[in-house]
Parts: C-alpha cells; sequence; structure tokens
C-alpha cells in the first residue's frame, strides 16, 4: 500500500550518500525555496504597495512579524513531514471526522484558488506592462501556464527547483535595482520596525500582509515537499533532515523578506514620499515608477520581476493543489486536469471584475484575495501545532514546550487579528446594507459555522485523545488474491493497423488461446468518407485496408488457425469495442500506437478510451 505525499516525486533525492556539511546542505536545499516564491507572489505586492504609499515605512514591522510566523511555521510543516511520513493534509485525515476533514479540504481549496487568483492577475498585468498586451487578453494567455509543471515535472524534481531558483534571483536582482534607484530614508525605515497599527485601515492591510506572507497552501506544501528527499530513518537521520530543512527555511524566507520589504519600501520611498498616498494598483506603481524616478529602467525591471513572481508562484500552487486533494480526499485527479480546473476557478472572477468594473479594480481584488488567505490560516495552523506536539506520533522529535507556546501565541495573534477584522466589517455592512435579512441569512451563518468549526480543530484534541488512523493513498489497498486457476481463452479480438506493431500484437495474442481459440483481426477506416458513410464507403484507403486484411487471415489461416477478419469504419474509439462484445470476445489484444506526450495531443490516444468501453481483459503490447 502507497501512502506517499506526491508519490511521483517521493524520495527521489538521496541524501543518505552525502557526506561532509555543505554536501549535505546542498542535497536538502530546494523545497524552502519552492515554499518562499508563495511568500513573494502578485498578491503579496498588492499589500506591499498599498501598505508602503499609504502608510509610508510604518508597516515594515508587520512584514518582519510576518517572516518570523512563517519561519517557525514552516519548520513545523517540514518536521511533520519528515518525521511522519505525512504531509498536513494526510496528518488531518488521520485524526479528524471524515466530515471535519471535508469542511477543511473546501477550505484549502478556497485559499489555493485565491492565491491561483492573485498569480493568474499578477502574470495578466505583467503582460501588460511590458507587451501592452489587454488585461483581459492577458488572463486567458495564463491558462497556458498549466503545461509548464507537466514539462519540469518530467525533468525531475532538482530541475523544477533550480528553475524556481532562477525566478527568485530575477525578482531579487530587479529589485536590487530598484532600491537603487528609490533611496529610501534609512532613519524612516528602521522606524518602521517599531509595532504600531494607526487606524482600521492600516489593520486591514496588516491582515492582508500576514495572509499574503503566511500562506495556509505552503504549509501544505512544505509538509510534502521535504519528502522529496531519501533520509535515513534513524534518529541521527531524521534529527540531521531537520536540521538542514531549517538551514534551508531560514534562507529561502529570508530572502522572500527581502523582495518583500523591497517593495514596500519602493512604494513608500517614490509614492508616500511625493504624496501618492491612494496607490493599490500595480499599474498605477508601474506608470508612476519613471516620472518620479527620472528612469526608464525602473519600470521594466518592475514589470519582469512581477512576471517572474507569478509563474514561480503558479507552480507551487498547482503542487499544493494535488496534495490538499489526494490527502483529504484520497482522491488522484491527472496533474494536467487538476492544474486546469485551479486555474478556471481563478480566472473566472479575474475576468468577470474587469469585464464589468474595469481594470482599475484589480488591485482591490488583489488584496480581497490575501485577506481571504489570512482567514484560512487557523484551519492549517492549529492542526499543524496539534500534530507536531503529538508524543504518540512524533515521539522523542514533538516540539519542546516553549516552541508550543510560541506557536500558540502565532496562532492566537493570527485569529484575533482576523476576527477582529471580521466583526468590525460586519457591523459595518449590517449598518450600511439596506436589507440585512440577506447578510445574516449568508454571511452569518457561514461566520458562526467557520467559528463552530475552528473551535472543534482547536480544543477537540485537548477534550480527547487524538485518533490516529490509518492513512490510505489514492492508489488503494492491497486485498487477498483470488485466484480462479488459468484463463483458457476462446474467442480474441486483435486490432491491427498495417504497421510494424501489427506482428507482435498477432504474436502474443496466437500465444494467449493457441490453435483451439477463434481470432477476429479487426481494422478500422478512419477516413472522413467512412465517418460519414461507414460501410457503404467504397474508397481506395478501404479497398486496400480488405486486402491487406486478407493478406493475414491467409497466412494465418495456412499455419493452422482459425481467424476471420473484421473492417470497422469510423471512430475507432467507438468502433472497436462495439465489433468486440457485439462478437463475444473474451480478450482483446492491441498494440501500442507508437506514439507519446504532444503527439498524443495532435492525433489522440485509442487505447485508453477504447479498454475503458469493452467489458473483458486488454492485452496492450508495446513497441
Amino acid at each position: 500500500m502507497n501512502t506517499k505525499s506526491l508519490q511521483e516525486v517521493n524520495a527521489s533525492i538521496n541524501t543518505t550518500s552525502k557526506t561532509g556539511f555543505w554536501k549535505k546542505l546542498f542535497a536538502f536545499v530546494g523545497p524552502a525555496y519552492l515554499v518562499s516564491v508563495g511568500y513573494m507572489d502578485p498578491g503579496n505586492w498588492a499589500t506591499d504597495i498599498a501598505g508602503g504609499s499609504k502608510f509610508g515605512y510604518s508597516l515594515l514591522w508587520v512584514l518582519l512579524m510576518s517572516n518570523l510566523m512563517a519561519l517557525v511555521l514552516q519548520s513545523l510543516s517540514a518536521r511533520l513531514g519528515l518525521v511522519r511520513g505525512l504531509d498536513l493534509a494526510q496528518a488531518s485525515r488521520a485524526s479528524y471526522p471524515p466530515v471535519v476533514n471535508f469542511l477543511n479540504w473546501m477550505l484549502a481549496e478556497t485559499a489555493i484558488a485565491a492565491c491561483d487568483l492573485a498569480e493568474v492577475i499578477g502574470m495578466a498585468i505583467g503582460l501588460q506592462l511590458l507587451f501592452n498586451i489587454p488585461l483581459l487578453t492577458g488572463v486567458s494567455i495564463t491558462v497556458l501556464d498549466t503545461l509548464l509543471l507537466l514539462v519540469l515535472q518530467k525533468h525531475g524534481m532538482r530541475k523544477m527547483e533550480a528553475f524556481i531558483i532562477v525566478l527568485i534571483a530575477t525578482i531579487g536582482m530587479a529589485f536590487v535595482g530598484e532600491m537603487f534607484f528609490a533611496q529610501p530614508d534609512g532613519a524612516a525605515l528602521v522606524k518602521g520596525f517599531i509595532p504600531h497599527i494607526e487606524n482600521q485601515a492600516a489593520l486591514y492591510i496588516a491582515i492582508g500582509i500576514i495572509g499574503a506572507t503566511v500562506m495556509p497552501h505552503n504549509l501544505y506544501l512544505h509538509s510534502s515537499l521535504v519528502q522529496t528527499r531519501k533520509i535515513e530513518r534513524t534518529y541521527k537521520g531524521i534529527k540531521e533532515a531537520i536540521k538542514f530543512n531549517f538551514i534551508d527555511t531560514t534562507v529561502a524566507l529570508n530572502l522572500a523578506l527581502f523582495v518583500n520589504a523591497a517593495i514596500l519600501i519602493l512604494a513608500a520611498a517614490v509614492f508616500h514620499k511625493n504624496g501618492y498616498n491612494e496607490i493599490a494598483e500595480i499599474q498605477d506603481a508601474h506608470t508612476l515608477l519613471a516620472p518620479i524616478l527620472g528612469n526608464t529602467l525602473a519600470p521594466i525591471l518592475f514589470a519582469i520581476a512581477l512576471i517572474a513572481a507569478g509563474q514561480s508562484s503558479t507552480l507551487t500552487g498547482t503542487l499544493s493543489g494535488q496534495i490538499v486533494m489526494e490527502g483529504y480526499l484520497n482522491l488522484r485527479l491527472q496533474p494536467w486536469l487538476r492544474r486546469l480546473i485551479t486555474r478556471l476557478i481563478a480566472i473566472i472572477p479575474a475576468f468577470v471584475t474587469i469585464y464589468f468594473y474595469g481594470e482599475e479594480k484589480t488591485g482591490e481584488l488583489l488584496i480581497m484575495s490575501q485577506v481571504v488567505l489570512s482567514l484560512q490560516l487557523g484551519f492549517a495552523v492549529i492542526p499543524l501545532i496539534h500534530f507536531t506536539s503529538d508524543k504518540a506520533t512524533m515521539k522523542e522529535f514533538a516540539i519542546k514546550p516553549w516552541l508550543q507556546i510560541l506557536a500558540w501565541v502565532i496562532a492566537i495573534i493570527i485569529v484575533s487579528l482576523n476576527l477582529n477584522w471580521l466583526i468590525n466589517n460586519m457591523i459595518e455592512w449590517t449598518k450600511a446594507a439596506e436589507n440585512p435579512i440577506v447578510l445574516y441569512v449568508t454571511i452569518y451563518p457561514l461566520f458562526v459555522g467557520a467559528i463552530i468549526l475552528l473551535a472543534y480543530i482547536t480544543f477537540s484534541p485537548f477534550v480527547q485523545k487524538m485518533k490516529h488512523k490509518h492513512v490510505l493513498a489514492p492508489d488503494g489497498v492491497v486485498k487477498d488474491l483470488i485466484l480462479s486457476g488459468e484463463k483458457i481463452y476462446k474467442k480474441i479480438a486483435i486490432t491491427v493497423d498495417f504497421s510494424f506493431a501489427d506482428a507482435q500484437a498477432i504474436s502474443h495474442a496466437l500465444s494467449q488461446g493457441g490453435k483451439n481459440a477463434e481470432y477476429f483481426l479487426i481494422h478500422i477506416v478512419e477516413t472522413a468518407g467512412a465517418r460519414m458513410m461507414e460501410s457503404d464507403i467504397d474508397d481506395m484507403e478501404t479497398s486496400l485496408d480488405k486486402i491487406n486484411l486478407e493478406k493475414y487471415v491467409s497466412i494465418l489461416q495456412e499455419k493452422g488457425y482459425n481467424i476471420h477478419s473484421i473492417l470497422g469504419f469510423g471512430n475507432p474509439k467507438k468502433t472497436i469495442p462495439e465489433i468486440v462484445n457485439k462478437n463475444g470476445a473474451d480478450l482483446l489484444v492491441m498494440g501500442a500506437h507508437g506514439h507519446t506526450g504532444f503527439k498524443d495531443i495532435l492525433f489522440g490516444t485509442t487505447l485508453d478510451a477504447v479498454r475503458h468501453r469493452v467489458k473483458v481483459p486488454v492485452l496492450i503490447v508495446g513497441e
């Protein structure tokens, strides 16, 4: 039974053969960088620009606090994955009732969709700024990046990590240049690290910054990515892995802090200083950089960094979606389909907002997406603290009391800020609403339900001992084998296409039935005329196919086999199953089509479609 998270890359990088500190560290470097890109995605840009332009340097302390929170929580996430070999979603499924897991899954998917929304808008804005592409067109183009992850995954985890690190380096170097042009006020910058909140508007931005920095889907992602490293499952090996992953996390998140701080400082030094206090749109920030700084390179660097941030975050969002769906629901979809669904969910609100309300509303949509992320945080953070504190499963690697206290303080801060913001806004919504009954039957029940769920997740482990169900993987469970003895096939269907694959397919079929079985050679005429007229067609290809089929029949009959030919017409995915089922075959033998990847998209794949439509075993013979 396979319960591994991200099965296709689990333990794919061997760290056990590395010797020496630096070689060991290099073997572990990678997962935290994939996580860190979520801390510098376009959603962060919107909140950082809004915070810097409106409140100057005064919210820098929120960035620093958020980064410290992130460091603690991501290290707990890595610890969970390394010690238990489960990601956060799998651990939740093992501990909570199915209804709680389903609700947690919905919340996690909401967070991923909110994150993807920010990436869609960010990429579209970046394309618009660099190439003057309309925003709606840019949003549509972002569908295409669903293919990028599939390409990178084929080349292994190391190549994907290298690609992400290149994107991060691009973002970092772009903002080094921006800081050189902006020349921020050093004294005011240092003062910005003193904690204070000016008003309710600052609180809203602060919550958005926390949501943009400490992302819930990153906790799921990190607990899975650390498992891509093959480690020694001993006390020493696990302890060493925890240490190197902490170093990896510290360096990666500090780079993310630099990028976020650079964006906020840029907004404070360029916009707030010059009286532009309401800059919430990334486009406005880009437009104003050149005239204020007197430099044309600054806006170009800004746009390049934005595209790199959006693209890198897109990859990690896809992986997170796969992790939460497999972990909570035990359901595995094809990666391209999973990615496409997530991207379409994100594109719809972006498309609707731009189409009906205009491009100027995208900044508000970005900030809203980050607040949604922040509101989801408690539902991921609190289970993580419970799991890593549990001595029954973590044993000697359970976190120490001081770290438990620190983690709970972080959770209380996050939940308290969110509750404060929600309650204040719900009061305002009620006062402003023409018909508050709508709120009473929509928003208020959702709020109460979320509070009940959060209370259950928080306090149930203290009331009763946590359950530790065995986690099953989407692959299923090995059951007792009940063997019915050797199967003797009486009627065997064989598909042929007059290619090199025919000889192998026929040979394998004959070995299954010998000379006592009855064989049907099936070929489908796929011309446009055959699809329209079916058996009434009498074109050249049909005539040649009949001749070729009879050649096969003649050769095999001379060898003593009982064989017939059947010529079908139209779509082979539909016609082959009809012929097989109609003639009562008890085995179907098919040759592989000989093409993969892009050719599958161009020419289609018959094998998968056929095997799902026939009622008998299918033997597929490779090249």
